[in-house]
């Protein structure tokens, strides 16, 4: 007989990390369009803890998490066809859309957001990498159409959304320029960067300059500090500032350079993607994934039990690297 429950973090309203509980919950009915997944790896992202302090939650009990990278158990139907018994794969976009999240031993993950796990990939490994590869990817091939050539600064080069972010725009042949904390230096300039810049530089645009003298043809603050006038200092005719993060920032905008240099700026958040898009950037994904050239850093490693102690770590800024939760420990 098919199982009913599953172990699961989960909240039933929003509030602190204490909010979190681990226990059985009910297993939602496997539909012919589902993938019945048993879960090898998490990971918390920031927007988890927005989620879980903010609400809204689409059902109660909800379980938390957005990425997972796990085993198919069953399949539901003939839309769920690609995916057999013993598959490795992985998801990136659950608790959206009114479905329950992904921090659960066992989840049913809909079959047109699940992909194929590359072989020889540790499910740590990939986990760590699957939100901040798939918002690196849509912010440089899909909301902006980056060129080889290009000059990219990425600020917060050292954070996960930044390591991919740097990874990607390099394998696309541009030329990276990441802000970063000193002790992030080494690794930026490991995974591509040509020149690695102190954030905290007083004028932050005029040592830009100095590297990227012609101007920056891609901004994207990863970090959410929202430097506009580094930004707009910096822009190239042409170029394209994209926000993310810090949703509550109120940043000053000097709309001079903007317009006189016919700069734009976008902004976007995964959570909105189509599964067009999010199809084509874990095609992105996986071709990286085989060739090693998207890594992220795992900082520290929990079990499920200890959901609300990762997300305690994320919000005061663990670093560096990822919190990764392994749900059948």
């Amino acid at each position: 007989m098919p199982a009913t429950t599953t172990i699961a973090a989960y909240i039933t309203e929003p509030g602190p990390p204490e909010a979190i509980h681990v226990g059985a919950v009910p297993l939602p009915v496997l539909g012919s369009g589902d993938v019945l997944v048993r879960t090898e790896a998490l990971v918390v992202d920031p927007v988890d803890t927005y989620v879980r302090q903010r609400g809204p939650l689409p059902q109660s009990p909800y379980i938390i998490g957005r990425d997972l990278v796990g085993t198919v158990l069953e399949a539901g139907g003939p839309v769920a066809s690609g995916f057999a018994l013993g598959d490795r794969v992985w998801c990136n976009s659950m608790g959206t859309a009114g479905r329950q999240g992904s921090f659960a031993r066992e989840v049913i993950v809909p079959a047109d957001r699940l992909y194929h796990l590359p072989d020889g990939i540790a499910p740590t490994a990939a986990v760590a990498a699957l939100h901040g590869g798939a918002t690196a990817y849509l912010g440089l091939f899909g909301r902006t159409q980056l060129r080889p050539g290009a000059t990219v600064v990425v600020g917060g080069g050292g954070g996960s959304v930044g390591s991919c972010v740097t990874q990607l725009a390099v394998a696309a042949g541009a030329r990276v320029v990441a802000t970063a904390r000193p002790d992030d230096f080494e690794w930026c300039r490991e995974i591509g960067a040509d020149a690695v810049i102190d954030y905290r530089e007083r004028d932050l645009a005029a040592r830009i300059r100095e590297v990227a003298p012609d101007g920056v043809d891609l901004f994207w603050d990863t970090s959410g500090h929202h430097d506009l006038e580094a930004a707009t200092g910096v822009i190239a005719r042409g170029g394209t500032i994209v926000l993310m993060a810090n949703g509550q920032a109120r940043p000053v905008l000097p709309v001079g350079p903007l317009y006189t240099r016919d700069a734009s700026i976008v902004g976007f958040v995964l959570g909105s993607a189509s599964t067009g898009e999010l199809t084509a950037a874990a095609r992105h994904i996986n071709q990286h994934l085989r060739a090693e050239t998207l890594r992220v850093r795992i900082g520290t490693t929990l079990p499920l039990a200890e959901s609300a102690q990762a997300h305690r770590l994320v919000e005061a800024g663990f670093r560096p690297g990822r919190v990764v939760v392994l749900p059948q420990d």
